[in-house]
C-alpha cells in the first residue's frame, strides 16, 4: 500500500520543482516544468489513482488500487518551497479485484474503516532535482488509521498544457514505500510484506 502518497497525492510537485520560469499562455502545452502555469489545481479524480503491492507469501507480487482521491495542488514554479499538496484517500474505494479481501480490507485487521475511513496525504518540503528540472522528491506526512508518519515520494513531472476539453492541467507520475507495520497494519506478517510500494498517478486542472 504504497501509499500515497505519483498523488499524492504529491507528485505534480515535481512541477512547482521548476523555478522561475515565465507564466505560458493557455493554449501551449509544454515539458519544461519552469513554464507551468502557476496557481491553484485540483485532482481529476477520473484520472488519478494509487496503485499499490505487496509480496504475497513469496508466490507473486500483488496489486490494488485507490481509486476517488482528491488532492488539491498550490503551484509556483518560480518558487517551489511555496508549493503545497494535499490528499484525501477514501480507504473503502479500494480496488483489489476480489470482494472477498476488499471487504477484509475495512475491518480492523487492515484499514479499520469503522474508525479510519479516510487517509490523508500533506507535503512539507519539495526539492527539486538539480540534474533533471523533470524529477522531484517530495517529503511529506501520511496519516492512515489515526497515526501520522513521514513518507517520501519521487516525483516526475509528465506535460502541462490544455486537455481535449480545453482545461489546463499537468500531469505527473510519483512512486513512493512504507511499512505497513508502521501505522499499526500488522495483519499476516511476515508472510504477507510489510513493506508496500505505492504508485501514483495523477492530472491537475488549473482552477
Amino acid at each position: 500500500m504504497r501509499i500515497l502518497a505519483r498523488y499524492a497525492v504529491a507528485g505534480v510537485l515535481a512541477l512547482s520543482l521548476a523555478g522561475g520560469g515565465a507564466v505560458v499562455a493557455r493554449q501551449a502545452a509544454t515539458t519544461v516544468p519552469a513554464e507551468v502555469q502557476a496557481g491553484d489545481y485540483k485532482l481529476d479524480s477520473s484520472h488519478g489513482k494509487i496503485t499499490w503491492s505487496v509480496d504475497h507469501l513469496g508466490f507473486s507480487t500483488y496489486y490494488g488500487q485507490f481509486v476517488n482521491v482528491k488532492a488539491d495542488l498550490k503551484l509556483d514554479p518560480a518558487n517551489p518551497a511555496a508549493s503545497t499538496l494535499t490528499a484525501t484517500i477514501p480507504l473503502t474505494d479500494v480496488a483489489p479485484n476480489d470482494d472477498r479481501l476488499k471487504a477484509h480490507l475495512q475491518t480492523a485487521d487492515f484499514f479499520d474503516t469503522a474508525n479510519h475511513p479516510t487517509a490523508t496525504f500533506r507535503s512539507v518540503h519539495i526539492m527539486i532535482d538539480p540534474s533533471d528540472p523533470d524529477e522531484a522528491t517530495v517529503h511529506g506526512e501520511l496519516t492512515l488509521r489515526g497515526v501520522t508518519k513521514p513518507v517520501t515520494m519521487e516525483v516526475e513531472f509528465n506535460k502541462a498544457g490544455p486537455s481535449m476539453g480545453g482545461a489546463y492541467r499537468v500531469g505527473f507520475d510519483g512512486e513512493a514505500t512504507i511499512k505497513r507495520s508502521d501505522f499499526g497494519v500488522s495483519y499476516a506478517l511476515p508472510a504477507v510484506s510489510d513493506e508496500v510500494k505505492l504508485r501514483i498517478e495523477g492530472e491537475f486542472v488549473k482552477q
